[in-house]
C-alpha cells in the first residue's frame, strides 16, 4: 500500500496544502517518512488524514468559482467500526461547504471495502448540497463496495453505479472531468465510454 500515491498530475493547477481555503492548508509532507497506516500497512506519505484510521483522501482539485471538488480516496470506508462518514463530513466536507463547494466527485478505485451503518450524515450532506443544486458522485467503485452501499441505500444520497464506473479520468484536465461528470449527473449524456 505504501507505493499507491495520490494522483499528482494536476499539481500544476492545484495543491491543497497551498490553498488557504482548504482544510489541508499548511500541511507538510515527507517523501520518506511513512506515518499513516491502514491496519498493518503503511501508506504513501502524500495521503491526507482527516480523523479516520481506515480512510484517507487527497483533494486533487477544488474550483471555488464553479463550486466543485475532485477528491481521491484510499482505504476502507468503515462506518460500522470507525464512523468514517462522520470524519469525512465534519473535517473535509463541512469546511468545503462553507467555502461554497456543493459538487463533490470522489475517485474510489482504491476504496477496498465499505461497511455501512446509519444514514444520518449522508442524508444531512445530501440535503445541504441539493439546496444549492449540488450533488455527490462516487467514481469507479469496486463491485463489492457498490453492493454494500446499495444494501445501505446510499444511492438515495449519492450518484454511483454502472454509469459512473470504468471512467478513465486521469489523462484529462480537472475542468473537463468535472464537466463530463456534471453532464452525466444532469442527464445530458448517458455514459462516459
Amino acid at each position: 500500500m505504501h507505493s499507491i500515491e495520490p494522483f499528482f498530475n494536476w499539481r500544476d493547477a492545484y495543491i491543497a496544502s497551498e490553498d488557504v481555503r482548504s482544510p489541508f492548508f499548511g500541511r507538510k509532507y515527507s517523501e520518506f517518512y511513512f506515518s499513516h497506516k491502514l491496519y498493518n500497512y503503511y501508506l504513501h506519505p502524500q495521503w491526507d488524514e482527516f480523523g479516520s484510521t481506515t480512510l484517507y483522501g487527497k483533494a486533487l482539485f477544488v474550483d471555488y468559482i464553479d463550486g466543485f471538488a475532485l477528491i481521491e480516496l484510499l482505504g476502507e470506508w468503515n462506518d460500522t467500526l470507525h464512523n468514517d462518514i462522520m470524519f469525512l463530513k465534519r473535517r473535509l466536507i463541512d469546511p468545503m461547504l462553507k467555502e461554497g463547494i456543493t459538487k463533490f466527485v470522489f475517485f474510489c478505485e482504491n476504496v477496498l471495502n465499505f461497511h455501512g451503518a446509519e444514514e444520518d450524515y449522508y442524508e444531512e450532506w445530501s440535503e445541504e448540497v441539493l439546496e444549492e443544486s449540488g450533488w455527490i458522485v462516487l467514481i469507479n467503485i469496486r463491485k463489492h463496495v457498490e453492493e454494500e452501499m446499495v444494501d445501505y441505500r446510499l444511492q438515495r444520497y449519492m450518484h454511483f453505479g454502472e454509469d459512473y464506473n470504468d471512467i478513465i479520468w486521469r489523462p484529462h484536465k480537472p475542468l473537463l472531468v468535472f464537466q463530463l461528470i456534471d453532464a452525466l449527473v444532469n442527464g445530458m449524456i448517458k455514459r462516459l465510454d
